[in-house]
């Protein structure tokens, strides 16, 4: 699907322009373009990006091949960047979104497999007139960019969720289920959006910091703020994944201390019963001559010594703390 809107003077004037339409708007040097193509056909993409705007076969190559790391590009003409938009439903669903952007001084073209819904959002905003003032294809670009840096925060504020509930779970030794594997696939979770995130991080301070003619001087303010955001995102991830950290600590020195626990009670209950054990075991022996059975009190003798045995031991673990 392709959708496109002309500018002027920063004011949205056309909407979906048949082809030849977008022809005259390209040429049209005091128009501002913004292409989008979402899951376009080979066709769509021959006509927008070598036909209509005859982008370097290098930039349509990576444009058209997936990626999972940022990266900007300068084609002198126009800037080519690769960022991530992410999304999640649930903690167990988070879905990173490849958002692929040519840049250049009067038009802004974003090309992406999937639907994303910070693109969808813009887009509406657009469409209603939204306070967007596009006078230039660069306050666009800052608009996609700044609505994929804020994607991350729904999917930071579930990633928060859930180390909550498992520090919670951690501290309180609840034994229903095994926090292990839900805590390092968490940390998985949080270690691959991060290695999304740093990348972009770069690719937008490259942005910031004005080393392109494509961006305008006093656009350079908003691309540091977007820089700010992710900087933001990425320590709430580190924090997330230290406590993440501190709750697996927890988990798996409880789960030793209970072990231990268990051991000592067995322990105990083993050594408790070592008296009748060697009693009976000395006395099941085959010998001819055991002078001591022959008396009338044995039975109850040996009962006896070997309760008290039994209880003596009992007393002696229990003054340890054994049980």
């Amino acid at each position: 699907m392709v959708d496109s809107f002309v500018f002027s003077e920063g004011k949205l004037v056309s909407h979906n322009l048949e082809w030849e339409a977008l022809r005259l708007a390209r040429a049209d040097k005091g128009l501002i373009l913004w292409i989008d193509l979402t899951a376009p056909t080979a066709e769509e993409t021959q006509k927008v990006l070598e036909q209509l705007f005859e982008f370097h076969p290098l930039a349509i190559e990576d444009c058209v091949t997936r990626s999972e790391l940022s990266k900007v590009e300068d084609y002198e003409d126009y800037l080519f960047l690769i960022v991530q938009s992410a999304f999640a439903e649930t903690e167990k669903s988070v879905q990173i979104h490849e958002l692929n952007i040519f840049l250049g001084k009067e038009f802004l073209v974003t090309f992406h497999q999937e639907t994303i819904p910070a693109l969808t959002l813009l887009k509406e905003r657009v469409i209603k007139g939204a306070g967007l003032q596009a006078r230039g294809a660069d306050r666009l670009a800052h608009q996609v960019l700044d609505l994929a840096a804020d994607s991350y925060l729904p999917v930071v504020d579930v990633m928060t969720q859930e180390m909550e509930d498992v520090e919670e779970k951690s501290l309180a030794g609840e034994r229903k289920e095994d926090l292990s594997k839900r805590i390092l696939k968490a940390r998985r979770r949080l270690s691959g959006l991060r290695q999304i995130l740093r990348p972009q991080r770069e690719t937008v301070a490259r942005l910031a910091r004005g080393e392109s003619k494509l961006i305008r001087t006093q656009m350079l303010p908003y691309f540091r703020d977007v820089q700010d955001a992710l900087a933001r995102i990425d320590e709430r991830l580190q924090g997330c994944n230290d406590r993440m950290m501190v709750a697996f600590d927890v988990y798996t020195n409880r789960s030793a201390h209970e072990a231990n626990e268990g051991i000592k009670v067995l322990t105990a209950i083993t050594a408790i019963t070592i008296p009748p054990v060697v009693i009976g075991t000395w006395y099941g022996m085959n010998f001819r001559i055991m002078p001591e059975l022959e008396h009338p009190l044995a039975y109850w003798w040996l009962t006896l010594i070997t309760v008290l045995l039994m209880v003596g031991m009992g007393v002696w673990l229990k003054s340890k703390r054994w049980f």
